[in-house]
C-alpha cells in the first residue's frame, strides 16, 4: 500500500519522524499511517474529517500539528511537512518515495486554484441565478477575473479541453451535460477571430455572449447547435457560432411544438400525395422568401410560369389566407421548421447506414439558416 511505504521511507530517512515517535508513545504505526492516507488525500483534492465526512472551515481544520481520532493524538499533515522541512529530503536512496513526497507537497499547494476554478465553473453554468456577488468571490479566490461578457464553447472531442484551453484567453474548463466546454471571456463580443484561429480545424460550437450570469443560457445554446452541425473533422472545419443560427435555433427549441404548428398551418396539403406535398411546399416557401413569381423561380431553378401554375394551386387550397400578414408569417415558421427537422430525419439515416447502427440521438443536421422575410404578393 502506498502509505505505507511512504511511512517505511520516511521512517528510514528522515530523523525527525523517529524522534517524533520516541517523544510521543501514543504515536504507533497505524496513527502515522492514518495520518498520511489524509495528507496523500488532501494533495489529491479530497479533503476529509476524523468521522470520513467532508471537512468545511470549521476552525482548526488541517491546521494542527496533531489531530484527535479515537481518542489518540496522532501526527498530521503539518508535523509531517515540518519533520520533512527540519530534517530535509532522504540521503542515500534512489529518490523514489522522496520524489512522490515532495511531488505530494506540491499538488497540495497546487489543488486549491484548480479546485476553486471548478468550483466557479460550476456556480456560472447552473441555471440558478447567482448573486454577483458570489460570483465576484469565487472569481477571486480563483484567481480569474470576472469577465464583462463570456461565451461558451462546446468541444465534440473531450481530448482538445487542455490543448485548446493552452491557446485561448485564460478560459475555465469544464464539462456540461457530458461534453467538454470551454468559458472564455468576450471583452468585444462582435470580434470573432480569437475563437476562429484558435479552433478552425476542431469541431465546436461558440455560444452567443452574455453576462457572467447569464452564461448557462450561452452554454444550453451552444450544446444544442453542435447536435445540429455535421459531424466532419477536417483541417478546414471552422467552428459553428449561436449568433449566425438563432433562428433555427428558436424554431427547433421544441420539436413537438414545431411539428403541431406545420400540422396545422400545412394542413390544406395534407390531402396530396408526398411529391406533390413537397413541389407545393417548396414553391410556396421561395414564394413567400422571395417576393414573387420571378424570384421563387430563379431560387428553384424552374419557369416563371410553373411558379405561377404551382401558385393558383396554393389559393385554391389556402384562399384567402395567403393574404393574411399572421397567417403568411406562421407559413414561414412552419415550411423553415419542417425542411430543417426533414435534414435531421435525412442525416439521420445516412449516418446509419455510413456507420451500420441506428442513430436515435444527437444526429447532427446541416445549419444554414438565414432570417426568413415575408413579402408581399
Amino acid at each position: 500500500m502506498l502509505a505505507d511505504e511512504i511511512v517505511e521511507e520516511l521512517l528510514r530517512g528522515t530523523p525527525g519522524f523517529s524522534a517524533l515517535l520516541r517523544d510521543n508513545d501514543a504515536i504507533d504505526d497505524e496513527a502515522l499511517r492514518h495520518a498520511v492516507e489524509r495528507a496523500l488525500c488532501a494533495a489529491l483534492g479530497h479533503r476529509q474529517s476524523d468521522d470520513g465526512e467532508p471537512r468545511g472551515d470549521r476552525p482548526g481544520a488541517h491546521d494542527e500539528s496533531e489531530v484527535m481520532h479515537d481518542g489518540r493524538r496522532e501526527v498530521g499533515w503539518r508535523g509531517i511537512q515540518e519533520a520533512v522541512r527540519d530534517d530535509g529530503p532522504p540521503t542515500g536512496h534512489d529518490g523514489g518515495h522522496g520524489a512522490g513526497t515532495e511531488a505530494s507537497g506540491r499538488q497540495e499547494c497546487a489543488a486549491p486554484p484548480d479546485r476553486l476554478r471548478q468550483e466557479l465553473f460550476e456556480a456560472l453554468t447552473d441555471d440558478r441565478a447567482a448573486p454577483e456577488r458570489s460570483l465576484a468571490e469565487l472569481a477571486e479566490a480563483a484567481g480569474w477575473p470576472l469577465p464583462a461578457a463570456v461565451r461558451a464553447v462546446v468541444l465534440a472531442t473531450p481530448g482538445e479541453t487542455q490543448q485548446l484551453a493552452a491557446v485561448l484567453d485564460d478560459p475555465l474548463a469544464g464539462m456540461f451535460a457530458g461534453r467538454p466546454c470551454l468559458l472564455v471571456p468576450s471583452p468585444n463580443p462582435d470580434a470573432r477571430a480569437p475563437l476562429e484561429l484558435p479552433l478552425r480545424g476542431h469541431l465546436a460550437a461558440v455560444g452567443h455572449a452574455v453576462s457572467p450570469r447569464d452564461t448557462a443560457s450561452s452554454l444550453r445554446w451552444a450544446l444544442r447547435l453542435l447536435t445540429l452541425t455535421p459531424d466532419r473533422h477536417s483541417t478546414e472545419t471552422r467552428p459553428v457560432f449561436v449568433d449566425d443560427h438563432l433562428s433555427t435555433l428558436l424554431l427547433l427549441q421544441d420539436e413537438p411544438l414545431a411539428h403541431a404548428l406545420a400540422d396545422q398551418c400545412l394542413r390544406p396539403l395534407a390531402g396530396l400525395t408526398s411529391s406533390q406535398s413537397e413541389r407545393l411546399e417548396a414553391t410556396l416557401l421561395a414564394w413567400l422568401e422571395g417576393g414573387g413569381a420571378p424570384e421563387a423561380a430563379k431560387a428553384l431553378s424552374v419557369h416563371p410560369q410553373t411558379v405561377r401554375y404551382r401558385l393558383r394551386q396554393l389559393e385554391t387550397l389556402f384562399g384567402a389566407g395567403l393574404r393574411d400578414p399572421r397567417t403568411r408569417f406562421e407559413l414561414v415558421m412552419a415550411l423553415r421548421s419542417r425542411r430543417l427537422m426533414g435534414q435531421i430525419r435525412l442525416h439521420h439515416s445516412r449516418l446509419g447506414r455510413r456507420t451500420g447502427r441506428v442513430v436515435t440521438v444527437d444526429a447532427p443536421a446541416p445549419v444554414v439558416e438565414r432570417m426568413a422575410r415575408v413579402n408581399g404578393l
